[in-house]
Parts: C-alpha cells; structure tokens; sequence
C-alpha cells in the first residue's frame, strides 16, 4: 500500500435496512474511495463514521437509533444519512452529538460532510490506490443489486417512502445497462433488479429511448429486461408492481433469458382492506392472472408480503386473505404484523385491531403459509435444478436455486459426502444437482453426475 494511503483519513460505516440502501451505500463509499478515503471495518479504526439509516417502520427507526448510539459510544463522531435523516429532529433529540444528518440518497451532502469533518487527503495516486471499475460493492463478488429508479408514485396508506424518497425517477437505460455490464464484467453471476417500483420504470420518461451498446432501448421494463437477458448471468427481479404489462415479461422467463422469479408485494387479498391501503383491489383478476403466467412458465416462482392486522381489517377479511392463498399457491412468503409509522395517513384510519388478534393471525397466516411452501418444495424432489453457490464450507456447500433470492428465501445444501472429485468449486460457480430433501424453507441436493 502507498504511503498516501497508509496516512489517509479512515472512514467507518454501517449500512442498514432494504437492498436499495444498501445501494446508496455502495455509491456513497465508491466515491469516497474514488478521493483517497480508505474505508475501515472497526469503530477504533476510524476518523468518522457513517451511519445510512432506515425508516420504514418503528422497528427500524429504533434499530437506526440504536447504531447511532453504538457508534457515538465506540467512536464520537458521526455522520448520519438515509430515510431516517427526514427525521431530523428526532435523531438530534436522542443523540445531540451527530455531526450531520441528511435524507436518503443524498449523495453529495453525505460526502460533502466527510469532507467537512475528515478533510480528503491531499495526495491522492488513484493508479496506485484503485478503485474497481464496479465501484465499491457491499455484496458477494458472484452477486449485486442492480437499483433502477429511485422514488415511488404510489401513496400507500401504510408507507412513508414517498415522503423519505420522493416521485419515482427512472435511471436512463444507458446508465443501468452500462453498470449491468460492468457488474458481469467483473465477475457478477447475478443481478437482483430493485426499486421501490420496478414495473413503473420509465414511465416518468415517458419510456424515453436511450442508447447501450450502440443500439436504441426505450425506457421500459421490457426492453430492460430483454437487454439485460443478453448478458449471460441469472436476473431476478424485484419490487414488481403488478400492472397488465408484467405479463409481457413471463415469456422471457419461459424462454430463459431471465430467471423465473417475480418478487410482488401483494401486501393482502381483501379488497376492503385495499382499498384501505390504497393497492390494487381486483384479487380475481390477479388469481387468474397467476394461473395464465404459470400455464406459459410453469417454473415461474412468486414470492410476496402481506401485512395482517392492518386498521379496519375483520375476521372475515382475514378469512379471505387465507383461502387466497390456498388459491395462490405462493412459493415463498413474508408476513408482518401491521405496525403504525409516523407520518403514514393509515394511522388515522378508524378501528386499529388489537395486539392479541394481530399476533394470533400471523400465527395462523404463517402456519398456512408455511404447509404451502414445505408441499411445493416437496414436489421439486427427485428433480434436477441449476444451483448458484454462495459459501463453501467445512460440511460441504451452501447454494441457492433460481428460486431463492439471497438473504430472505431458502437454501440449498449439498453436504461435503457427495463432493468427490468437486474440490475446486469457488462461490459464484453454478452446479446442476438433484434435489433430495426439503423442508418449509430449504432443500438438499447432490450433484447430478
């Protein structure tokens, strides 16, 4: 390492909440890298640290609190950014000592800040202290978030992300495809597409055609999802929104440009309780419109979450919720309990639903939910699946199917007995095994020699 680099200033940070945070954090340490800051993985090491927040949920505010205090205790200085940074007021009230707060994806102020408080070294040689052409990535080297667009158009009873993040601004297609590229080029064996809407994006750019690779492309989920197709590694989308034109993209699954897997935040079935929330209220037509994307792609995987004990939501309700996802037949799940948030219009909506009756319809939701998946993961033994590997480890290896999203789906091991003549398998290396076993999450397999 260079001397400049051995005498740069060090920059600790802690990245919190949701996949499009943790995006916001990779370009704001990108940048610092890019100025001659080396990023350290200890509060002792550091000159300052940076806390980028999350603030969706009461949880999460509390917890972005809570690494604050952790981090003023451990090192004393801090700069704080993120969604919570809209609640300014409330951050300085619990720890006056911050430095500087700003909002999520304020880039410029968050640097800006370092600047003001650990000035940038003056000699910098970025051919000697480099920076990868990806940038700086939080993630696995063999997978990466691939963010869109920023900002939401909807307004969700139940949400405050529009008042944290804004309208929703598309990227140009140029820009996503140019960093897609980079991504494979350094290594990247799957993209996970994010934003806070993935099937609106375009639309504020009227589905604006830009250019990649030399050719035009509009603006538009389907053409994105075409071009990313050509690049050779799995892409998996997320924070599907489910307008009519997602349909367009199921042939693309069925044909293996990208993985069949649609991540949709359904978020419940009744369409009294949706219309409360203000989500699409037809769940006939979307039943239907799962069966017709199964009959085209019949590996489709569905995922979603649903918010049970929402205000207003009745026994009946709830009712309906369950035989939907008899119906449904989803493959993976998330559930939560509802939660008020500050500055959600749900919150004055009339008969909340006791703590009791919230908790017992998890339980029943998640116990219904749970035999679904277990029956579905039970079919896929005996058959052959293309594994992607994450971890190689002492039993053996630790993989995801293209049915699994890393961090919230399930898993796939293969234990160490079956991995004759495999030894050099390295994460990020695909294998075609046979599924042996499974459980409501995870699957076993060997490979398919």
């Amino acid at each position: 390492m260079s001397n400049a680099s051995n005498s740069a200033p060090k920059v600790g940070f802690v990245s919190l909440g949701c996949p499009k945070n943790l995006v916001d954090s990779e370009r704001i340490l990108t940048q610092l890298k890019l100025e001659g800051y080396d990023i350290v993985p200890t509060y002792e090491d550091a000159d300052v640290v940076v806390v980028n927040t999350c603030g969706f949920i009461d949880s999460a505010k509390q917890e972005s609190l809570d690494a604050i205090g952790e981090a003023l205790k451990e090192n004393g200085r801090v700069i704080v950014t993120g969604c919570m940074g809209k609640e300014a007021d409330t951050i300085r009230a619990t720890h006056p000592q911050v430095l500087s707060i700003t909002g999520a994806h304020a880039y410029e102020e968050v640097v800006g800040a370092v600047h003001q408080f650990v000035p940038a070294p003056t000699q910098h040689d970025p051919f000697i202290d480099l920076v990868p052409p990806q940038g700086i990535k939080l993630t696995p080297r063999h997978y990466a978030y691939l963010k869109i667009s920023e900002g939401c158009n909807h307004r969700c009873t139940f949400c405050i992300i529009p008042s944290m993040r804004g309208d929703l601004v598309s990227r140009p297609i140029g820009d996503v495809m140019e960093e897609a590229q980079r991504l494979v080029n350094a290594g990247v064996r799957e993209l996970l597409v994010i934003s806070q809407d993935t099937s609106a994006y375009g639309v504020d750019l009227k589905y604006r055609t830009g250019f990649w690779d030399g050719r035009p492309l509009k603006t538009r989920m389907l053409e994105l999802c075409e071009a990313l197709g050509e690049l050779g590694v799995w892409v998996r989308l997320h924070y599907v929104y489910p307008y009519p034109h997602v349909d367009d993209v199921i042939p693309l699954m069925a044909e293996g440009k990208i993985l069949p897997y649609l991540d949709i935040p359904f978020q419940h079935a009744s369409p009294r309780v949706l219309k409360l929330m203000k989500r699409p209220g037809n769940q006939e037509k979307t039943l239907e419109r799962i069966k017709a994307w199964r009959e085209i792609c019949p590996e489709l995987t569905i995922r979603s979450t649903f918010i049970v004990g929402f205000p207003g939501e009745t026994e009946e309700d709830f009712q309906m919720l369950l035989d939907w996802l008899d119906e449904a037949q989803l493959d993976r799940v998330g559930c939560f309990e509802y939660s008020p948030v500050e500055g959600a219009t749900a919150n004055d909506l009339p008969d909340p639903v006791p703590d009791d009756i919230k908790k017992d319809r998890w339980e029943r939701f998640m116990e219904k939910q749970q035999a679904i998946s277990a029956a579905r993961l039970q079919r896929k033994i005996g058959t052959q699946m293309e594994v992607l590997i994450d971890e190689v480890v002492e039993e053996g290896l630790v993989a995801r199917s293209w049915a699994d999203a890393p961090e919230i789906d399930g898993r796939v091991f293969i234990d160490a007995e079956f991995l004759d003549g495999l030894n050099d398998v390295q994460p990020g290396d695909t294998l075609v095994v046979e599924i042996i076993d499974a459980d409501e999450y995870d699957m076993w397999a060997a490979p398919a020699f």
